[in-house]
């Protein structure tokens, strides 16, 4: 029984205890006391953090401390990447001659088909015997340059 009795005799103090800090609280300076164990009293401040027994705030110039030149520096890197000559070229430098060149090299292409085709058939022809024919062909052929290079220098 003695430590029931023991232990009944500590929370009696306890509550007395807190009654008188109640009391002390309301009425000599008329204003509340906030009782927090984040609110220190003697500071009249917040504490964030307690660890053995040591305060320890946290404030905001501390967070902030190390983040501006840290933004700086990062600026500072990121304006100097932009300005660098390589991101700006593109990978292959030649890519729009290719893309402008590509519509011209389809007719060229085209008309070196056809070119190709009448030689082909100007030797088969002359294998054949058929010269007589092949000779006025060519004939013509030069006849019609010759008139497509004259109407070219007129304009």
């Amino acid at each position: 029984m003695s430590l029931l009795q023991e232990a009944s005799e500590v929370r009696k103090a306890r509550l007395l205890a807190l009654r008188k800090r109640k009391e002390d609280g309301m009425g000599g300076n008329g204003g509340t006391i906030l009782l927090s164990r984040n609110f220190d009293p003697e500071t009249r401040t917040l504490r964030k953090n307690i660890r053995n027994g040591a305060i320890t705030e946290d404030t905001l110039e501390k967070d902030v401390e190390g983040m501006a030149e840290k933004l700086i520096a990062e600026d500072e890197k990121q304006r100097a990447q932009e300005l660098d000559v390589f991101n700006i070229a593109p990978k292959r430098p030649n890519w729009d001659l290719k893309r402008e060149m590509e519509k011209k090299v389809v007719k060229l292409e085209r008309k070196t088909q056809e070119a190709i085709h009448t030689l082909i058939r100007q030797r088969l022809a002359a294998q054949k015997g058929q010269t007589d024919d092949i000779v006025g062909a060519m004939k013509a052929q030069e006849r019609a340059q010759e008139n497509d290079d004259d109407e070219d220098q007129s304009d």
